[in-house]
């Protein structure tokens, strides 16, 4: 196999194929207990000190499947449009990995509990795209291996490794869509939208917080190029455990480029497993990719057949929440934005924070520029979302109150928020500690506009002669002199009237 480290460039690569994606999404279950024994899943023990037997896979111990986890399954068959099957049972699938403690895995094979389904996202300019779902299917983690010694985290280079079960056998769910034809170009921009959406579902159901950037959902991104829409499949590399939605895109762009380069030169795909690299949103190899059959699945013997009481479905699915979609379409219209906007507030992971705090008492104008003003750009310099900064919606609000009371002009909100921002307490005590208050006393803002007035005579005969817009100049100076404290608004007013005019 020839290695090609030249890229084709991504038009040249669209122009002389089709790319073909299929992408499979591990969500990580909220559940108290493992998927099949009572072990805790709470984050943060000890290294190993979360198992027993049945998650070490002993010699025999008995598993048994967790009533949540399969409610959970069941919600989130029905919310991305499912058939829900009548009857399914769970398969072993059996490969070597160093974190599988029994050696197979327990998943579903050829039987899901969950199938058929399908996903409509909306691309930035507004276009729905439907993304079709072969299955989502009930399966366990594998543990986790340190590798200690090396300059990457990775087993190359490495001294040694350290293997933690605490997470084999957690509870998860694995969506699969059908194979994804016809993006094209924009190929990578609904892998991306897909997973956004398909994420704003899973909390939806409150079944995970569905944290990328915690290993709560990952994402494998399978892409392969043929010559035309019409040819077979070309073959297919599966870029392994994508943790961001930038990610996801960048994986699927740069796959693309790399295919392209690789058939137009003469060379051929290797099916295998690749690594995505932050840092440049690069790929490389991993290992040949095993198809279904070298896993060597057969039903699980150790577990009764799963086989959901059609009511139960029913009641299920009448419990469901408001999909995101629809909840985004009625805050849209609610809050008076467009399109493009509410995008920007859904990229900014805003809507839940917003919607909290105009429940807290803010109007939504108020709420959406505090959060996608200020808090976003804050957010932004952090590399998080802003849902994740240490501030609360009703902070947020009371801040907004504030502000409508005319106890803090805008300047003055914004270093509340940085207060808060920083730990040093709630919005009322920063502005006490802080002494942040607008200047509301009539007698110390007429003597500020007074000096100000006497300080700059020249703008002053301007205004007096109709140029109104000098006023500025003489704000900003009363500005100045009380630190930001002064209401502008009044203090314009106070000027115009020691001067006479009117506007």
């Amino acid at each position: 196999m020839t290695t090609f480290t030249e890229l084709l460039s991504y038009e040249d690569a669209l122009a002389s194929f089709d790319p073909v994606m299929g992408l499979e999404v591990h969500v990580e279950l909220g559940t108290r207990t493992k998927m099949f024994c009572g072990c805790s899943t709470e984050l943060g023990a000890e290294p190993n000190s979360q198992t027993c037997p049945t998650c070490l896979g002993l010699p025999g111990s008995l598993p048994v499947v967790n009533a949540i986890g399969v409610e959970s399954a069941i919600k989130i068959g029905l919310a991305l449009n499912c058939e829900i099957a009548e009857w399914c049972r769970f398969a072993r699938k059996n490969y070597f990995y160093p974190d599988m403690p029994k050696n197979f895995q327990t998943s579903q094979y050829d039987e899901p509990i969950a199938f058929n389904g399908y996903l409509d996202v909306q691309l930035e300019d507004g276009e729905i795209f439907r993304v079709e779902i072969e299955r989502a299917h009930m399966e366990e983690d594998t543990g986790k291996s340190l590798h200690v010694g090396g300059a990457t985290g990775r087993i190359h280079g490495a001294s040694h490794s350290l293997l933690d079960y605490n997470r084999a056998g957690i509870p998860l769910i694995e969506i699969v869509t059908k194979p994804i034809e016809g993006a094209g170009e924009r190929a990578p921009e609904v892998a991306k939208a897909y997973v956004a959406e398909l994420r704003e579902v899973i909390k939806a159901l409150g079944v995970s917080e569905a944290r990328m950037d915690k290993g709560q959902m990952r994402c494998d991104v399978n892409l392969s190029l043929r010559p035309t829409p019409e040819s077979e499949f070309g073959t297919r590399s599966e870029t392994k455990n994508v943790n961001s939605l930038r990610s996801v895109e960048r994986a699927a762009r740069f796959e693309i480029q790399r295919h392209a380069a690789v058939l137009s030169s003469g060379g051929t795909i290797v099916q295998e497993t690749r690594h995505f690299h932050e840092e440049d949103g690069s790929t490389t190899a991993g290992r040949i990719k095993d198809n279904a059959e070298d896993y060597r699945y057969f039903p699980e013997p150790d577990l009764v057949p799963v086989a959901p009481a059609r009511d139960w479905v029913e009641q299920l699915r009448s419990g469901l929440p408001e999909m995101p979609r629809v909840r985004r379409n009625r805050l849209r219209e609610e809050w008076g934005v467009n399109e493009h906007d509410m995008q920007s507030i859904l990229n900014a992971g805003a809507v839940d924070s917003i919607v909290a705090t105009i429940e807290a008492g803010a109007d939504s104008t108020a709420a959406r520029k505090w959060w996608m003003g200020e808090l976003a750009r804050n957010a932004n310099e952090q590399g998080v979302v802003v849902d994740e900064l240490p501030i609360t919606p009703a902070q947020v609000a009371r801040v907004a109150a504030l502000v409508a009371a005319g106890e803090l002009n805008d300047k003055l909100a914004r270093q509340v928020l940085e207060g808060v921002l920083a730990g040093e307490g709630t919005p009322d005590e920063v502005v006490e500690k802080r002494g942040l208050k607008v200047v509301s006393d009539e007698g110390a803002l007429g003597a500020a506009v007074d000096e100000a007035i006497a300080g700059n005579a020249a703008i002053a005969d301007k205004i007096r002669g109709g140029k109104i817009a000098a006023v500025g100049a003489l704000v900003g100076a009363v500005m100045k002199t009380t630190r930001g404290q002064a209401d502008a608004a009044r203090v314009k007013e106070l000027i115009l009237e020691r001067l006479g005019v009117s506007e």
